[in-house]
């Protein structure tokens, strides 16, 4: 890899780890939201974080332990992964295997080893 990919790669990460300390929001998304606009940009900001849902590596963002961003669960229903879902209801009642539901907070269940 020359010089010139790796800082790119480097920078890219950089990029993707803010966006997932900053709730998942970019800068324009949380200007558009505090001048009270609805942009494309800013919906992920309108749904809400659904713990235990996702499937392994298809999580939004940091997962919890063991995890760093978008796509790093591995564990399918990990239950401090979470995923952007439309509402609560759509998390909580969300069908699943095994009888396991969904959860606004982030559960203890189905955590790597």
């Amino acid at each position: 890899m020359n010089k010139l990919s790796g800082l790119a790669a480097a920078l890219a990460g950089a990029a993707a780890l803010a966006a997932c300390g900053s709730g998942g929001e970019t800068p324009a998304a949380k200007e558009a939201s505090a001048g009270g606009e609805k942009t494309a940009s800013a919906e992920p900001s309108a749904k809400v974080k659904c713990y235990g849902v996702s499937l392994a590596a298809k999580n939004d963002c940091a997962a919890g332990p063991g995890t760093s961003c978008a796509g790093t669960s591995t564990v399918d229903y990990q239950g401090n992964a979470w995923k952007y879902v439309a509402n609560a209801e759509a998390c909580t009642g969300a069908v699943l295997p095994d009888s396991k539901k969904g959860s606004l907070e982030p559960l203890t269940r189905d955590l790597p080893a």
